[in-house]
């Protein structure tokens, strides 16, 4: 039977969702307020929380960090049931890892859908360490390990991140590999005066951080999801193991590395020797090139690009204007369609 928690300081509100629960099926288990949630979320270890924000002792926010320093706790669903949905408390709770929000008052529909659509997503549990040791073990006596591990990481259990959710920050440290199931990411960097530098785009079937196979200490960029993303991830020691054990997997890794190195490279001296129209045009072929679903189109923001080709969103909209009035690109909102390809690629400096 699925458990569930629930956290709440209001004993109406509490009660009612006991019972709406209770009926539909699920053990519940409930708590009054973040302190006794934090150690009923421990003792029964819930296959989802749900979560008010404005409580005593501890507020949701603290019980969701609190949740978050236990691994087996790390992949469990987490809902905000709250009153309170600013633009600014949603984005703190997605940041800190939560799933959803559900703003009271919620009718019984609201509610069960919201549950069963977590649960769907994250039917496995324990997003570190889950049943990876065992799974290792069996991969280290297959031959292909690029292969086993590629599907090593996709029979983990996978965490979803929205839109503009971070998935780590610069100055955190190291601690395993991401691959990219589904979805897109960027890294980036802050400039001193604030502008924002992306140093790597990455797409389903990539890697992120592949740096830690050199290093273990903090890492440099701060990675977002540009669009709902699923990732799952291997921590470091497994990934040690596996890689002492598969030097295919390893000299994958370096390859893919080295060529990291180069396309920073080459930005660097475009960004340093190229026209504006130049770099513009170069990121855009690039784009399309890695990123396109169908060859000729991609969707990006304005900022994203400027941060992409080193430049000032108020530049990227000028140069887009009169790439259109040229009939070079057509542009539709934030989707940038290549009508000339062949004249961006060869654009003079």
């Amino acid at each position: 039977m699925t458990k569930v928690l629930i956290i709440e300081d209001n004993d109406d509100i509490r009660e009612n969702v006991v019972e709406i629960l209770e009926l539909s099926g699920y053990d519940v288990s409930a708590a009054e307020n973040g302190k006794k949630g934090v150690e009923a979320a421990l003792k029964h270890k819930p296959d989802i929380v749900l979560c008010d924000i404005m409580m005593p002792e501890m507020d949701g926010y603290d019980v969701l960090q609190a949740l978050n320093t236990h691994p087996d706790m790390q992949a469990t669903p987490f809902i905000f049931l709250t009153a309170k949905a600013e633009r600014t408390d949603v984005r703190r709770g997605m940041e800190l890892g939560a799933d959803d929000y559900l703003t009271k008052p919620f009718d019984d529909t609201e509610l069960l859908r919201a549950i069963e659509s977590r649960l769907k997503r994250k039917q496995v549990q324990q997003l570190f360490y889950g049943k990876s040791a065992q799974q290792l073990n069996e991969v280290i006596t297959k031959k292909d390990g690029l292969a086993e591990l590629k599907k090593l990481m996709l029979e983990r259990s996978s965490k979803t991140y929205k839109k503009n959710q971070h998935i780590h920050y610069e100055g955190d440290r190291v601690t395993g590999i991401y691959f990219v199931i589904s979805g897109k990411v960027k890294t980036v960097k802050m400039t001193e005066d604030g502008r924002e530098l992306i140093t790597g785009m990455y797409k389903t079937d990539d890697y992120l951080d592949i740096n830690i196979i050199l290093s273990e200490d903090k890492y440099t960029d701060t990675a977002v999801a540009l669009e709902e993303t699923e990732l799952s991830f291997l921590p470091t020691d497994q990934l040690d193991k596996l890689l002492y054990l598969y030097p295919d997997v390893g000299a994958r890794f370096i390859t893919l590395l080295a060529q990291n190195i180069r396309e920073k490279e080459d930005r660097l001296m475009q960004i340093a020797y190229s026209s504006v129209r130049k770099r513009i045009a170069e990121t855009l072929v690039k784009l399309v090139t890695n990123h396109s679903t169908d060859g000729k189109s991609i969707k990006i923001s304005r900022d994203d690009l400027a941060a992409l080709s080193g430049t000032s969103p108020e530049t990227v909209s000028r140069t887009l204007t009169d790439f259109k009035d040229e009939g070079i690109i057509d542009k539709q909102a934030s989707t940038i369609t290549l009508v000339k390809p062949e004249r961006l690629a060869k654009m003079k400096n």
